[in-house]
């Protein structure tokens, strides 16, 4: 069976762009076609400057939306990374085949770097190797595929990269994965600046859709969208970014193709109020089975105590095997 991975990081508050560029996807597909791995990733939110108490609260609210999402523990196996060794032991022997150049050119450390030195902050050791961590969580499980959004698409061929190069120096370890990304709404953009994506840590959050955010609150972000100049409305991501945007979450709800919709349009009003309905309705029962997850926490823990298990024995022969085949002496 094919075996797949991917992980959420506990950063913000998990957003719409979350739940339709991979929730919805683990949830109906993945976990039912394959051996679903999937993970909180909370050693990737150490990468820049955090709240200890905030991390581990995030962890524990994105561990139990994505049961809430569908995720069955009895299909596929959910646990947090840190809870799991072998992926820091993996990361090490990573780091001793990848390179500073590689590190480097990562666009995710270009960005983040930028905006940490802008901020007067210092930019942490973490942030320019933790795609090499990334390579960890996905190869010590030998996954197939990775479902990720196209902004991950250069973290999984680095993972190619490193696995290749690994098992073409130390004999063959791992198997090299393949990204694979969502036909529609792969890349869900914030509503009031459709050039960007829409990201859980924002800062400025009026364009950005929250699981948990009320009905009332998604549907005034939704009608507040920024729209494009002229009145047409046009499926045209470069000569109409905030319509496009608006039709490509209308598509990913109803499961219409976003040019078929735009031809049913004559008004932007209009598009946007079945935009927020349609919207409001997609996460109606998420937001419901969250709040029953919330009542039973001895539930939540013990999903991921059982799939933290699950991972190890999982991971562990794999990570093994890489100690030994880069030299390191077994213990005895």
């Amino acid at each position: 069976m094919t075996r797949i991975f991917s992980g959420i990081k506990p950063t913000g508050h998990l957003t719409l762009g979350n739940y339709l560029g991979a929730l919805r996807q683990w949830v109906e597909s993945d976990q039912h076609r394959a051996e679903a791995i999937f993970c909180v990733v909370d050693l990737h939110a150490l990468t820049v400057d955090h709240d200890p108490a905030r991390v581990r609260r995030l962890s524990r609210q994105a561990a139990t939306l994505m049961l809430a999402a569908g995720l069955d523990p009895a299909l596929c196996t959910l646990f947090v990374q840190s809870h799991v060794d072998e992926h820091t032991r993996l990361s090490y022997l990573l780091e001793c085949t990848a390179s500073d150049g590689e590190m480097r050119r990562m666009i995710q450390y270009k960005e983040k770097s930028v905006r940490e030195r802008e901020t007067g902050g210092s930019v942490r050791l973490s942030l320019l190797t933790y795609p090499v961590l990334m390579a960890a969580d996905i190869l010590a499980y030998g996954a197939d595929e990775v479902p990720v959004g196209d902004d991950q698409a250069q973290h999984v061929e680095l993972t190619r990269d490193l696995a290749v190069r690994f098992n073409q120096r130390y004999g063959q370890t791992f198997t090299v994965p393949r990204a694979v990304l969502p036909p529609v709404a792969a890349r869900v953009m914030d509503l009031q600046d459709p050039t960007s994506k829409m990201g859980k840590s924002h800062a400025e959050t009026s364009g950005i859709v929250y699981l948990l955010d009320e009905p009332d609150v998604v549907r005034r972000k939704v009608m507040r969208a920024v729209t494009d100049s002229g009145a047409e409305v046009a499926y045209d991501r470069a000569a109409k970014p905030g319509v496009t945007n608006l039709l490509e979450l209308l598509a990913a709800c109803t499961g219409k193709e976003p040019g078929e919709l735009a031809a049913g349009y004559s008004s932007y009003g209009a598009l946007k109020k079945d935009t927020a309905d349609a919207v409001v309705e997609l996460l109606r029962p998420v937001r419901e089975r969250h709040a029953e997850l919330c009542a039973d926490p001895a539930y939540v823990d013990g999903v991921l105590r059982d799939g933290a298990r699950r991972a190890r024995e999982l991971a562990r022969p794999t990570v093994d095997a890489a100690y030994r085949a880069i030299g390191l002496l077994p213990a005895r």
